[in-house]
Parts: structure tokens; sequence; C-alpha cells
């Protein structure tokens, strides 16, 4: 799988999952626009990272909630790069509440961050991959979004709406040459997964059929399948990176 050229714009892509698929696209040989909204010490962090990579890369700040940043984002990329091939709505959030104690605040930001950021991003990227006739467009969901989750309605909501969003999307603009498909990450190693106590963890193994936390590389690979021509019939679909979780 080789993106020599390909633009690329990963969101949430300065630490964890969106780090990985970033880098990932790099080494591949793509020009990778990162974005991220606020943790600027990761994200010069992983633009040393992407420089030892590829010479074409970019570093956006932006909140993928707010249009007018995605607006100028998107712009941002297109002078400098003409177009934009691929889309890796990755940017996301959680606030783990029980109902009863979920305020609005927690509920709107989730949805805001997972949901509407991958709406923001989607239609302002559209114009760009009509024009050529060619697109890619890979959101992350979750495992919640199936089987639920105590203590996660406003996320297991907006990962549910993601999966609706990406099988409409898809028969909407598939005709037009591009592609929308979902990854759903499991139990993945990352520095949150690491810091928790050994019965959590062991309780989480018991879940997963291989019995071994995810790599986020694992994730990326996924993610660089479904952007590839390997995966050019392929669209609407949810591809579970979970190790038998579900």
């Amino acid at each position: 799988m080789e993106f020599k050229h390909q633009r690329v714009i990963v969101t949430g892509a300065t630490k964890g999952l969106g780090k990985a698929i970033a880098l990932s696209f790099a080494g591949k040989g793509a020009w990778v626009a990162a974005n991220y909204s606020s943790d600027d010490q990761n994200a010069a962090a992983t633009e040393s990272e992407l420089s030892s990579l590829t010479q074409k890369h970019l570093l956006l700040k932006a909140d993928v909630t707010s249009k007018n940043d995605v607006d100028k984002m998107i712009k941002s990329v297109v002078e400098q790069w003409e177009h934009v091939d691929i889309l890796v709505n990755n940017a996301g959030i959680i606030r783990d509440k029980l109902l009863m104690f979920l305020d609005e605040d927690d509920w709107d930001r989730v949805i805001d961050v997972n949901l509407k950021g991958t709406y923001l991003c989607s239609r302002t990227i559209l114009k760009t991959m009509i024009a050529r006739k060619f697109g890619r467009i890979i959101n992350i969901t979750s495992p919640s979004a199936f089987t639920g989750r105590a203590g996660q309605t406003n996320y297991s909501a907006s990962k549910g709406g993601i999966i609706s969003f990406t099988k409409s999307l898809s028969k909407e603009i598939s005709r037009l040459g591009i592609t929308v498909n979902a990854v759903s990450p499991g139990f993945i190693s990352t520095p949150m997964t690491e810091s928790l106590n050994q019965d959590i963890k062991c309780d989480l193994l018991s879940r997963i059929s291989m019995r071994r936390l995810g790599q986020p590389e694992d994730v990326a690979e996924a993610v660089l399948f479904l952007a590839s021509a390997k995966a050019g019939y392929i669209t609407g679909q949810v591809l579970g990176v979970d190790g038998g979780l579900i």
C-alpha cells in the first residue's frame, strides 16, 4: 500500500491512534496534514516525527467543532497542496458518567467533537473530492456503538451516529468515485490503558478473544487499507479491529 504524493488530512493526529495513522501514511509516501486542537507540546513532537518521514507535512491547529476553523483548515491545505485525497476523521473525546450524573455540557461536547466534527470535516472536504471524482473518507467509531457501555451514553450515541453517517454518506457519493468507510478499534494499548490497575486490565483482556490489547499500528494498517486502491470497491462498511471483542 503506497500513497506517494497523495494528500491526507488526519484529525486528532498528534497522539494515540491519530498519531499512529498520520505517521503510517507519511511512511508510505503520503503528504500528511496533522490536525490538533490544543496540545502544542504533543503537536511539536508529532511534527518532528513527521518531518523525519516526509518533507510534505502540515500541522493544523483547529477545533473540529467550529465551522470557521474547519473551513480555514481545509482551505489552507487546498491552497498549498491543490486538493485532498484522503480524510481520516479521528478526533474524539470521552466524558464518561452514568446518565443520571451526565450534565448537558458533557453530552454536548462529546457529540460535538465526535459526531459534529466528522460532519463538518466531511462536508467541507467534499467539494475538492467531487471535483476530481476521487476520494477516501475513513471515520473512527467504536465497539461501544454496537454494544453500549454503562457510563457511555454520550460516547456510544456519538459513535453510533458515525456509523449511520458513514453508511448514508457512502450512498450519496460513491457514484462519484468517493468511498466512505469506518474503522472500529477495540481496546488498544495507549498510555491511558497502560495506567489502568491490574484487575481492570485482566477484566479487559478476558473480553477479548485474542487475549491481548491491540496496538495503534493495528488500527493504522486498517485505515491505510481502506484508503488504498485495494479497497476501491468497499464503501459504507465498518471494519472492526478489536481482537474478537464483539
